[in-house]
């Protein structure tokens, strides 16, 4: 279902993200969607913003280019970049990585100094940070917002786990605005990265731990140079700032929203290429906005479980943002190996119809053809539809038949987007095969199930109950009103 996504990345104005009062506008439908989709295919999109707002990134990052080049190229050791997770909520200041080859200036409202003091040294920091930490902080929400209208949640349902605007007194900023530099030639860094050949053919240099997600609920990141790559739903590293007008960022999805949302949107695997700098005495800047939950509150899943949305047992109990800002990748992601995209939910329900199977093999109580028919059809979606839906990084959500009765004949309804990518017939309410007719739920499976057939299925229930087995004629039943399942899936 490839030719039905989006080519390239979805771009956005971020004025069509805004929302206003009353019935939502068909541009704004429009804009979420596209930014809905292109969060699913590539984890990424691109927001473009206005001329004013663009002006104000460049000057900053030409502001950043300067400062970093005025750093000594031996960086102090209390600068030295300690990876504690326990301090997630204090960067702030000048921090370098010399075995990324990367340094920083984090600033975080009501932690960094904005002006001199008589009691600390002040540092000037690139100009203009406070007009951007507010500019990307209201476009970082605007989007967050977005994502909720899409999983239909309501408004602003995050706000409790999002700081004040503005923030009170005595009040620091859990979210932060990063001033990047990679690369920077004059910087004497221990310089240990990795080659790795890319799909184009070219070779391309990362860091040691190329592998990175951040703990936001959303970052936004404006580069002067190309080199942001993002893995997309087929496990393909996609190269998100190739060509970024001079009024646009990326903008893509952290570890804190897919807790939040139960899972339903992935966080964004990316990587930097540090190689392709072409001899430039400043290295590769960038301004980075992470849209961070507060301190002290918990993310939990109560707003898609109001909006009538399936939580897995990972999600049901809620964590402390300070306990999840420490646990590892591998754990909030509940799964071994990162890298891949096989959700547990595929294997956690594989134990299910094993047990619904050793239940129907007992021969003291046979069970109806009927039944055997409904837990065949539960099996078989776990362990194909759903490997289907990891592959493509879908979260399945069924509807209900009669809402879906409406919902087939909408193009923005709540499964729209799903029944695309996952190839669902279409004209077929997108519910679960045990409430499909049962002349559907027998195209369904031999679809889906190689060698399944009801004639087999039949044998066994007869031989079960001590009654002779019979053939019947023809197997390849299909509802008189849907098209054929086996017309349109492939096993």
């Amino acid at each position: 279902m490839a030719g039905n996504g989006l080519p390239a990345l979805g771009r956005v104005k971020l004025s069509d993200l805004i929302p206003l009062e009353g019935l939502p506008s068909d541009s704004y439908k429009l804009s979420v969607s596209t930014l809905s989709q292109s969060l699913a295919q590539y984890s990424a999109a691109i927001i473009q913003l206005s001329t004013s707002d663009g002006a104000l990134l460049r000057s900053s990052i030409e502001s950043a280019r300067l400062y970093f080049q005025h750093k000594p190229s031996y960086p102090p050791a209390d600068v030295i970049h300690s990876d504690d997770s326990r301090e997630w909520c204090k960067t702030s200041g000048y921090h370098a990585d010399p075995q990324q080859w990367q340094e920083n200036y984090d600033f975080r409202p009501g932690l960094t100094p904005i002006e001199s003091s008589s009691d600390i040294e002040f540092e000037f920091p690139p100009a203009g940070l406070s007009d951007i930490f507010s500019l990307l902080g209201r476009a970082a929400r605007d989007i967050l917002d977005a994502i909720s209208y899409y999983l239909n949640l309501r408004s602003s349902p995050f706000t409790e786990i999002l700081d004040n605007v503005p923030l009170r007194n005595r009040e620091t900023s859990s979210s932060v605005l990063s001033v990047c530099c990679h690369a920077r030639p004059s910087f004497q860094g221990a310089q240990h990265h990795g080659l790795t050949t890319q799909e184009d053919g070219q070779l391309g240099i990362f860091s040691d731990h190329e592998h990175q997600v951040d703990r936001s609920l959303v970052t936004i990141v404006k580069s002067d140079k190309p080199g942001l790559h993002v893995r997309d739903f087929h496990g393909h590293w996609v190269l998100v700032d190739g060509d970024l007008g001079p009024q646009e960022a990326i903008v893509y999805p952290g570890l804190a929203l897919y807790q939040a949302t139960a899972g339903y949107i992935s966080p964004a695997l990316h990587r930097t290429d540090i190689g392709n700098q072409q001899g430039g005495i400043y290295g590769r800047c960038s301004l980075s906005f992470k849209l961070m939950p507060k301190s002290m509150t918990n993310l939990n899943c109560s707003e898609m479980r109001a909006a009538g949305h399936g939580v897995d047992d990972q999600f049901q109990l809620p964590v402390p943002v300070d306990d999840f800002m420490q646990r590892s990748t591998d754990q909030l992601l509940n799964r071994n190996n990162f890298p891949t995209f096989n959700f547990p939910t595929a294997q956690e329900g594989s134990m299910k119809p094993m047990m619904r199977r050793r239940k129907s093999n007992s021969r003291s109580k046979p069970l109806p053809p009927s039944k055997r028919l409904r837990l065949e059809a539960q099996r078989v979606l776990k362990e194909r539809v759903q490997d289907i839906a990891d592959k493509k990084g879908i979260k399945l959500r069924f509807c209900t038949l009669k809402d879906c009765e409406n919902h087939i004949q909408s193009l923005d309804s709540p499964c729209t987007n799903i029944r695309m990518e996952i190839g669902w017939p279409p004209g077929v309410p997108f519910v679960h095969p045990h409430d499909l007719p049962n002349k559907a739920k027998i195209g369904f499976l031999e679809t889906y199930e190689p060698g399944w057939s009801a004639t087999h299925d039949m044998e066994l229930s007869l031989i079960d109950s001590g009654q002779p087995s019979q053939h019947t004629a023809n197997c390849n039943y299909h509802s008189p009103n849907w098209p054929c399942f086996s017309a349109i899936f492939k096993p």
